[in-house]
């Protein structure tokens, strides 16, 4: 035990305790009040209903337990959930504590990655930085595969880092184990760090460069099995004995890797998906791209305060090591670091494709890192004027920054924005002053302890911020409302209301939300509910609601309880049926899903434009009856709208409306297909 508390021996006595208060308020910020986001994403917490009750969809990450579809992305984070809910049962809890564990053990990897070649204090910052950016606070407490991915992607980095101290091979082959297994987790992205880790070790490693250069062929070999494994599964096994892949347009996965989840999301070219697409001016249906997307109103506050620290620090840092022999391994982990944070912000902020705010928690890493190596590395070298020249201009333009950000949302602490700017401008001030004068009068912590508040004071509010409010739907924002975000201008990006604003309980009142041509769907009686709460079903959407400004509101795919007669129509006599219902789209299928506890089908998947099932397929399964009702009011984007994808869901609608009689159950419109059509009784 007193080894535990005291860690290496020449870290100072209050670096291990420092270390475990640290990872202990990164739980508590994560794990509080988790269970008032409810089932946060439904869409990928029904698959985990699905996954905790049968192995094979488990297996696959099917979005229902009769295995018709699969979600989206590749299975790896529903399968730490999965694991979850067969232990503890499927609850908010069980499906959001694995998210949060994995923020704690996120930034304890990145404490012991960059403690390894810099001091506790610089590990203690980087774990501190990324703790509380805001984008990371909301994703470790949400069911996004994004919080497994960060979670691998900082394991990969500790395993390049070790493998540099000795050519490790083994090391190596970790790396690419971990960057093969993110890419089972969110496909393509996982693969942005891999020109730099590449880079790294080939100019670094202390090794041959032909030895270096057969490590790396080696560790892409591991890259390649580790992410192929599943890959070569799902393509072996027949598309009659496995789900259909969502996401792709011709049920397959390597077109879903490399089409909807790949290179799409570079070029905007993403058919059968919810679109991207780029339009003039350097624009795309998700915003405006360019080198400024970072910093603009829909991924400001969810990242970016510190990136411009980040890269002051990063080129401060390389100058101090300039003359440091790279045996100490120093400039190999600036490197890492820097070409993470750069190809990764690149990549989205060119990106035409579908852009969502919340993918910045991949940056979270690297900015941690950068800031906590080059803060500290700087502070050692102040005796040199232009370290200070340095260090007070990184706390200057963090503090402008800071008060930039928080005047986004000007009714929200006004106060806390003009004290950062203040107390920033002082303390960029007094890190100018002589040396002399400041060791006279004793100030040199009480500076660094000031650039310091000023560089976490905004992140750390919108934290708090973050975790005090309840988060659902496919689209989840941190901080508070800011103006002229994604969505209804005026209105925050933080999951957002389908009508833009949040009723009394965090529900959704329905009313326009944003509208891309084509988005709207023709319907009624979705359920509408936020988190948690009793339910009631919604009237009809005629737009689709985005980031809009409701406090804890649902957003895009927001799932909420279905009324308590449709509940037990749905389970009635549930076991004689392979799917209890079918609706177009999963924001309604995720609801019924988990309401009934009972699979049901997603016509056309998570946005309604799969090709799954064609309506010849939907009439064989009636006439199987394997389908008991069909819900309308489907609010997938295949329905009318002018998105490119499968008509599908279009005709199958049409087909039931024409041949079964509607009926209402607890407010919402349902077909019996197991009741004698409407035209055959005509016809009789």
């Amino acid at each position: 035990m007193r080894r535990v508390l005291r860690g290496r021996a020449d870290d100072p006595v209050w670096a291990r305790p420092a270390l475990i208060a640290l990872l202990a308020s990164t739980a508590l910020l994560y794990l509080w009040d988790l269970g008032g986001s409810g089932w946060a994403n439904s869409f990928y917490s029904a698959a985990v209903q699905a996954g905790s009750t049968s192995w094979k969809s488990f297996f696959f990450g099917s979005f229902d337990s009769s295995n018709f579809i699969t979600v989206d992305k590749p299975p790896a984070s529903l399968w730490v959930m999965d694991l979850s809910a067969r232990l503890f049962g499927v609850n908010a809890w069980s499906i959001l504590v694995p998210q949060a564990l994995e923020g704690v053990a996120a930034v304890g990897l990145l404490y012991a990655t960059v403690r390894r070649h810099f001091s506790a204090t610089a590990g203690l910052i980087a774990g501190l930085v990324l703790a509380t950016t805001p984008v990371a606070t909301l994703m470790f407490r949400f069911n996004n595969p994004d919080a497994l991915l960060v979670l691998l992607l900082v394991g990969a980095a500790y395993a390049v880092t070790r493998a540099l101290e000795s050519a490790s091979t083994r090391w190596l082959l970790l790396a690419g184990s971990l960057v093969g297994f993110g890419f089972i987790t969110k496909m393509l992205q996982a693969f942005l760090v891999v020109p730099g880790f590449g880079l790294v070790y080939l100019l670094y490693a202390k090794t041959t460069l032909r030895r270096r250069i057969a490590q790396l062929l080696a560790a892409g070999v591991a890259v390649v099995v580790a992410a192929g494994w599943w890959v070569a599964a799902v393509m072996l096994t027949p598309a009659s004995s496995r789900p259909y892949v969502g996401g792709s347009t011709d049920n397959s996965i390597l077109q879903l890797a490399f089409g909807y989840n790949g290179l799409g999301r570079l070029t905007g070219n993403e058919t059968g998906s919810v679109g991207g697409g780029g339009g003039g001016g350097g624009t795309s249906m998700w915003g405006a791209t360019g080198i400024t997307r970072l910093f603009g109103a829909d991924m400001g506050g969810q990242v970016s305060w510190l990136i411009p620290a980040a890269l002051l620090l990063a080129a401060g840092t390389w100058w101090a090591l300039r003359r440091t022999p790279e045996a100490s391994g120093r400039r190999g982990q600036v490197l890492l670091w820097v070409s993470w944070l750069l190809v990764t912000g690149l990549v989205f902020s060119f990106g035409k494709g579908i852009i969502h705010p919340y993918y910045t928690v991949a940056l979270a890493p690297a900015i941690g890192a950068l800031v906590g190596i080059g803060a500290v590395s700087l502070w050692q070298a102040r005796y040199g004027w232009w370290a200070r020249a340095v260090i007070a201009v990184t706390v200057a333009v963090s503090a402008v920054w800071s008060h930039h950000l928080l005047a986004r949302s000007p009714a929200w602490h006004p106060w806390l924005r003009n004290a950062i700017l203040v107390v920033g401008l002082l303390t960029a001030v007094a890190v100018l002053l002589p040396l002399d004068r400041v060791r006279r009068f004793g100030a040199g912590r009480l500076i660094a302890t000031g650039a310091l508040v000023v560089a976490l004071s905004g992140p750390v509010a919108y934290s708090l911020d973050t975790a005090t409010t309840s988060h659902t739907g496919a689209i989840p924002s941190a901080g508070p409302a800011v103006t002229n975000a994604f969505g209804t201008p005026g209105q925050a990006g933080r999951g957002g209301a389908p009508g833009g604003t949040a009723g009394p309980g965090g529900r959704s009142p329905g009313g326009q939300g944003f509208g891309a041509p084509g988005f709207g769907a023709p319907g009624q009686g979705g359920p509408t509910l936020g988190p948690g709460g009793a339910g009631s079903t919604g009237g009809s959407r005629p737009g689709l609601g985005a980031a809009g400004g409701g406090r804890g509101a649902g957003g895009l795919l927001n799932a909420g309880t279905v009324s308590s007669a449709l509940t037990t129509a749905l389970k009635a006599n549930s076991s004689s049926y392979r799917w209890v219902a079918a609706t177009v789209g999963a924001e309604n299928a995720s609801g019924y899903q988990l309401a009934a506890d009972e699979p049901v089908m997603a016509i056309g998947g998570f946005n309604g434009t799969d090709q799954a099932p064609s309506l010849a397929e939907f009439e064989a399964y009636v006439r199987a009856g394997d389908i008991h009702y069909f819900i309308a009011g489907g609010t997938g984007f295949g329905q009318g709208g002018s998105q490119a994808g499968s008509s599908d869901s279009s005709e199958v609608t049409a087909w039931v409306e024409a041949h079964y009689a509607s009926t209402t159950i607890g407010g919402t419109t349902v077909y019996d297909l197991t009741a004698a059509s409407s035209s055959t009784t005509a016809a009789t």
